[in-house]
């Protein structure tokens, strides 16, 4: 580590130690979106890492962030662990006493700010309260976030200041751009002497990945013959909508993925579908599939397709080594398409796309 202030190196060691062995004092129950396990079976009994070593080691509370960290790291000594397990939403799931032990026992934990996820606001209390040398990583810091009036919803309690804000901000490419920023001067004091490696890397990241991104969503939206997009899914895509001049409806008007769908929901849904002569809507991978099913059988829908806002991976994801840049290339850009009138089902996505996602269970 990087911090040369507070306990000495032997003295944090013993206060982590003493942590470990007290680890479940960080899983009590949380709120926040809850984590449901994957419906076509991933598994939750692993998390992710990069390439096992020596050096440091990084955690991280998200899975997006765990991609951008560990390509940022690339060619370095920095190891970078995600630690939601593959096929949970990353948004409230609750963690046991090993994930807590792993934040305790790590050189950087990378995080998404403050009232996000309760669980880690809970361990980096802890972490200084008993004086931990775990170095903190925000990676929302300098994120100008959207008010939660523009995500349809003005009872509900985000994040920042007040806690008016939305807290989705990763789903917008160029937003993201800063998060990576903030993990890469993270990094740097992490490990100085990799600085030109991580700056490197993370320029090649945003210009290649996150920039290309930002072009290939602006063609599909400015080529959209509709304006609407219907999502049986909870209220987390706003910042595309905000960028990119759609509206966004979800079918949960809440910030949560566990919001109870109600009739009122199901009607507005439908009145949105007859309106705007909507013929496929989205669901969310990591999210119950009943209202979607609903919506097929009982408007003119003729077809729901996945969207996610990378909080989550299936094991299959995992398995063929997607991050935050194949699933927006494999599910959520082909998806758009066709909410949005720009291609068929079958012209859209790789070969066996539609075979694969349409009502997909």
């Amino acid at each position: 580590m990087n911090d040369t202030s507070g306990p000495a190196v032997s003295e944090r060691i013993s206060r982590r130690q003493a942590l470990v062995a007290g680890s479940g004092l960080l899983t009590t129950g949380l709120a926040g979106c809850l984590a449901s396990g994957d419906e076509n079976g991933g598994s939750t009994e692993h998390t992710q890492s990069d390439e096992s070593g020596d050096g440091p080691v990084a955690v991280a509370s998200f899975f997006s962030f765990y991609d951008f960290g560990r390509k940022i790291a690339r060619d370095t000594p920095v190891r970078v662990r995600n630690l939601v397990p593959t096929g949970l939403h990353g948004h409230g799931w609750e963690p046991n006493a090993s994930v807590t032990r792993d934040i305790i026992e790590a050189d950087a934990f990378v995080h998404v700010g403050e009232d996000f996820q309760p669980w880690a606001d809970r361990a980096i209390q802890t972490l200084k309260d008993d004086e931990v040398g775990t170095q903190l990583i925000n990676v929302r810091e300098g994120v100008e976030l959207v008010d939660l009036a523009a995500s349809l919803d003005r009872d509900e309690e985000g994040v920042g200041e007040g806690r008016g804000k939305d807290p989705h901000f990763w789903l917008d490419p160029r937003r993201a751009k800063t998060s990576v920023d903030n993990i890469t001067e993270g990094f740097v004091e992490l490990a100085p002497d990799h600085e030109e490696t991580f700056r490197a890397n993370a320029s090649a990241y945003k210009t290649d990945v996150l920039d290309r991104i930002d072009r290939d969503y602006q063609r599909i939206f400015d080529e959209a013959s509709k304006s609407v997009v219907q999502l049986a899914a909870h209220n987390a895509f706003q910042y595309i909508g905000a960028r990119y001049g759609v509206e966004m409806r979800p079918l949960v008007f809440n910030l949560a993925a566990s919001g109870d769908v109600k009739p009122s929901d199901i009607t507005k849904a439908k009145e949105t579908i007859q309106t705007n002569d909507i013929r496929y809507i989205g669901a969310g991978v990591f999210e119950t599939r009943k209202p979607a099913r609903q919506l097929l059988a009982e408007t003119s829908v003729e077809g729901y397709f996945p969207v996610t806002p990378y909080a989550g991976v299936r094991k299959e994801w995992v398995e063929n080594e997607w991050g935050y840049e194949e699933i927006a290339d494999n599910i959520n850009m082909p998806t758009f398409e066709v909410v949005l009138g720009n291609e068929t089902p079958e012209e859209a996505g790789p070969d066996g796309w539609a075979e694969q996602w349409r009502n997909f269970e």
